[in-house]
């Protein structure tokens, strides 16, 4: 199911020349319609019972959870505004953009700091004091975020030099313009190379190919948007992702919990962690993070 995804995201042909769409040259089509079918059949079952339970209930408590919150969204005269078509769009939604790019981040940040053992050891201790070291009973909340620039910056910096993918999504300019003196053409296809832009000495000038997470403390950041475009992660604009806030909170919280209950190494059989990328289209690791993971806490906690 998770190599099905991935090729969701990877280019197609019909990207660059939209006309070749109804012919699939490349099976763009038929792979992404089969990776749909895994999908819906694997979640749709769970969010209609979930949506038939909530029916029944003559009273309903509190949201939890994203579910709960669009089954009781209510338009102006009380009806539900969300039909179950819409409900089930809105979560696989959520569900594709929600997988690859926490995952991919938090891969490649702690393949970062374990050749950096100083820079784990400075995010663990950031962890324990903002959240606590007590054998685990409290982990790291969304609230604790905003404290935790050096792990914010981590993070930062796994997504400037480790992009999910090559390009940005196409867009079309709507008026022809000038940027860096090149000329663009109204109707003109735009690709925003995001390995390029995270590398620019120009906006990155101390060494921009080395992780440094220090160079992005002195903004202070709590999320892992970038109005500028000094790198992309949500996009910016009003097409920017609207999700950049739920982004940021899952990579950060599953960045820090893995630091907070565990003591990561490299193993011994090995010098580094490798910290080559696919060449695919899709910029994985083309090796699978391997490491030691110690338990910081009593076994309880991971029940």
């Amino acid at each position: 199911m998770f190599t099905l995804l991935t090729h969701i995201f990877a280019y197609s042909i019909s990207d660059i020349f939209p006309w070749l769409r109804w012919f699939d040259l490349d099976g763009h089509q038929r792979i992404v319609g089969k990776a749909m079918k895994v999908i819906n059949e694997y979640q749709d079952s769970l969010v209609k019972k979930r949506m038939k339970e909530y029916k029944k209930k003559q009273e309903h408590k509190p949201p939890t959870d994203i579910l709960d919150i669009l089954m009781s969204l209510k338009d102006s005269d009380g009806k539900p505004l969300l039909s179950e078509e819409e409900i089930l769009a809105q979560v696989t939604e959520i569900f594709l953009a929600g997988i690859d790019n926490p995952f991919n981040t938090v891969e490649w940040a702690l393949s970062e700091m374990l050749n950096h053992p100083e820079m784990l050891q400075k995010a663990t201790e950031e962890i324990d004091k903002v959240v606590g070291n007590d054998n685990g009973t409290l982990l790291l909340q969304e609230s604790h975020i905003p404290r935790l620039p050096y792990l914010v910056a981590c993070a930062r910096e796994a997504i400037r030099l480790h992009p999910i993918i090559p390009f940005n999504v196409p867009h079309s300019s709507t008026e022809e313009c000038t940027v860096a003196g090149y000329f663009i053409p109204k109707g003109s296809h735009i690709l925003l190379s995001r390995l390029s832009l995270g590398t620019n000495p120009t906006a990155w000038p101390d060494e921009p190919s080395r992780f440094n997470p220090d160079r992005h403390l002195p903004e202070n950041r709590s999320d892992l948007g970038e109005t500028n475009l000094r790198f992309i992660s949500f996009t910016t604009g009003r097409r920017g992702c609207i999700g950049g806030v739920l982004g940021t909170n899952m990579t950060i919280m599953l960045l820090g919990r893995l630091l907070q209950c565990f003591t990561w190494k490299i193993p011994k059989a090995m010098e580094n962690i490798d910290l080559k990328s696919k060449d695919d289209g899709i910029l994985f690791k083309a090796t699978p993070l391997f490491a030691h993971a110690k338990p910081r806490f009593i076994p309880s906690i991971y029940v």
